[in-house]
């Protein structure tokens, strides 16, 4: 686990025992500190906070930070007073005072556990002789050996901001009468003052909901992830919401095997008409095809797009709202999952929808068994046919072009140079493997070399695995060029691009956000590389173990340390990929991303702070929850969006829910003054 920042009170415990620090039980001795058992039902354990020592008192940020110890409740901090019995005590903070300064050192292979080292001679926590029920805490030379010189950080429970509900329950009397009486539920609500604030939940359209008498939508079509990395494709009884009448609001757009596609505009009010099936609509698609909804033409209106068995096929937003006919002919006569389109599969094929050339417009990539196929949108918006051989014979299936699989080998399109053209970049087996683009669109042909062995799914390329380990492409030194950031089980890596386009031997930058730390999947602890700030390199964000944590990208393709800054939304407070949602979105307008969790109890945000920070969660929404009180959403059931449907340039939160569609306003506008 990352050092906790100062905000997080903690409870500190010895490895060897599993008994927390504090003082003696003895009245009168406080000041001496041990560990001991805390008696049931008695004071629980002390709680301390790690204040990082400013550089004018002796920390040195850039090396090993300095931190001084104190109790959360008294003030006190944790001291060497320089006696011959080495007893560690708790004393008055004086500012500047060395032996009141510590360094906190993570045991190498062992997550989350660490010593604590004295500045002044190196001197780490340990356990002197043990008493009948308590054990001083004693300055020692370090042994690698010895786990009674190693302590691990646990966060006290998690502090959030709501109120309880009350509920009527019947109370029996002798005389067979029954009466009622108020008790404490295990429901909670948000605050008054709570902020950012929702409404309350509203079924504003009794459609597009799981329920038979709500239209019967199941998510029953293909998986639209590749290889880890989402594509905007999803399956039959997929739902969307995009503006489709350019009115800056976000209206429904649904795909089901029964009716096609149908759509239900925003009213800007948190409300939308009722359902209206799309005329003409396209063919009965099957759970085989995949679609979106996506401005492919960028004139700013949405259009359609399915990846049907006889091709591609796009419905079109005209200026008059209405869609385009989608019947008939395909738009394209590839990509689709039938024979006489390719007979392209969800689970070897990935497919991407992008603007390859900056135009504006977005062109269809396809990875099949041969190679890389590329289609182009033309200035008419309509996509022009395959070649008749692929533009790269590489990054494909078939062992012709390389043998990519979509469970082991990551497959980007990005601008890796800032030219404004996209590349293809991927991770096989032997390490990283990159086409550029040139000025006429072509790609280049791959050389007989990856450009970087290592990110690879092979031993030779260090391991890395679809489902354990993120990597992720951004520029973090600001020069305009993508560098490689991954995240392996001893931690982070990075290997720099360089002004000519080669990548660096990756350098190990930090420990943390990593297998042997705790975060075990991807699923379970998504991890970001994304800015926290308005401005700057972007920082790492990750719901681990103990919470949410965050390193800070100092800009040179290395981060800070990293740093639990929020005792939240992580496995710990029972937040799981099976039952929860974790988000990272502003939902106040400031330009800093904040977290949204759905919860049991509900909506829970947690404001940013603008500084890699983030203030205690609150609970915002009473509703979109997996306990029964707040709804009993299910995430393989009940797709929830934020996305802003008044206008008003805010997030709204909207759920398709059993009985139809669930909206809650954001209210943050109205009631926020500052």
């Amino acid at each position: 686990m990352p050092v906790p920042t100062e905000e997080l009170k903690l409870e500190i415990v010895n490895a060897a025992t599993g008994k927390p620090l504090g003082g003696r039980s003895a009245p009168g001795a406080e000041a001496s500190l041990v560990v001991r058992d805390i008696p049931d039902g008695g004071p629980g354990p002390e709680q301390w906070q790690l204040a990082p020592v400013p550089s004018a008192q002796g920390g040195d940020a850039a090396q090993e930070p300095a931190y001084v110890i104190r109790d959360a409740v008294s003030g006190q901090v944790l001291d060497d007073p320089g006696t011959g019995d080495r007893g560690v005590r708790r004393g008055a903070a004086a500012a500047g005072r060395k032996s009141q300064q510590w360094h906190v050192v993570p045991v190498e292979g062992e997550a989350g556990l660490y010593r604590i080292e004295g500045v002044t001679d190196g001197a780490v926590l340990g356990l002197g002789e043990p008493g009948t029920d308590e054990t001083p805490v004693v300055l020692c030379e370090y042994d690698d050996d010895a786990e009674s010189q190693r302590w691990r950080f646990v966060p006290a429970e998690t502090e959030r901001t709501s109120d309880p509900v009350l509920r009527w329950a019947p109370l029996s009397h002798w005389n067979g009468r029954q009466s009622w009486r108020l008790v404490n539920s295990p429901a909670l609500r948000p605050v008054p003052e709570a902020t950012p604030c929702f409404s309350d939940v509203l079924l504003v359209l009794d459609r597009f909901g799981s329920d038979q008498d709500a239209g019967g939508w199941i998510i029953d079509g293909a998986n639209g992830s590749r290889g880890g990395q989402p594509t905007g494709w999803a399956g039959a009884g997929a739902r969307f919401l995009a503006d489709t009448t350019g009115t800056g609001r976000a209206d429904i757009v649904a795909i089901t095997t029964a009716k096609g596609a149908a759509a239900a505009a925003s009213r800007g009010d948190g409300r939308f008409d009722d359902e209206q099936v799309l005329h003409p609509p396209m063919p009965a698609p099957s759970p085989a095809d995949l679609w979106t909804v996506v401005d492919t033409t960028g004139d700013g209106r949405p259009d359609i797009v399915v990846l049907a068995a006889d091709g591609a096929r796009i419905s079109a937003r005209g200026e008059d709202g209405a869609f385009a006919p989608a019947g008939g002919e395909p738009n394209l006569k590839a990509f689709g999952h039938g024979d006489q389109a390719g007979g392209w599969q969800v689970d070897r094929h990935p497919r991407f929808l992008v603007d390859t050339t900056g135009s504006g417009r977005l062109d269809l990539v396809g990875c099949h068994d041969d190679g890389v196929w590329v289609s182009l949108q033309d200035e008419d918006g309509a996509f022009a046919p395959i070649a008749e051989e692929p533009v790269l014979r590489a990054f494909g299936h078939g062992d012709q072009a390389g043998g990519w699989q979509v469970d082991r080998h990551p497959r980007f399109l990005a601008d890796t140079t800032g030219s404004g053209r996209l590349d293809l970049v991927g991770c096989h087996d032997d390490g990283v493997w990159v086409s550029l683009q040139d000025e006429d669109g072509a790609f280049a042909p791959i050389a007989e070399e990856p450009v970087l062995r290592a990110f690879g799914h092979g031993d030779q390329a260090g391991g890395w695995q679809v489902d354990r380990h993120p990597r992720f492409l951004a520029d973090t030194t600001g020069s305009g060029r993508l560098d490689l950031v991954g995240c392996h089980d001893d931690g982070v890596w990075v290997s720099l691009q360089d002004e000519d386009g080669a990548f660096a031997e990756p350098l190990y930058v930090l420990d943390a956000f990593g297998v042997d730390q705790g975060w075990s999947s991807t699923g379970e602890h998504p991890r970001f590389l994304i800015r926290t700030t308005d401005s700057g390199a972007p920082d790492l964000v990750g719901f681990g173990p103990q919470g949410v944590v965050v390193a800070r990208g100092r800009g040179d393709g290395t981060f800070e340390p990293a740093k639990l800054v929020l005792n939240d939304f992580g496995t710990a407070q029972r937040w799981t990929s099976e039952k929860h949602l974790r988000l990272l979105t502003d939902v106040t307008g400031d330009g800093t991303p904040d977290i949204v969790g759905f919860g049991d109890e509900g909506v829970w945000v947690a404001h940013s702070r603008g500084d890699g920070q983030f203030e205690q969660a609150q609970l915002v929404c009473r509703g979109f929850g997996y306990h029964e009180d707040a709804g009993g959403w299910r995430v393989d059931q009940h797709p929830r969006f934020l996305a802003d449907i008044t206008g008003d340039g805010r997030v709204d939160i909207v759920g398709f829910g059993g009985p139809g569609v669930h909206v809650a306003r954001n209210l943050f506008r109205r009631f926020r003054t500052r």
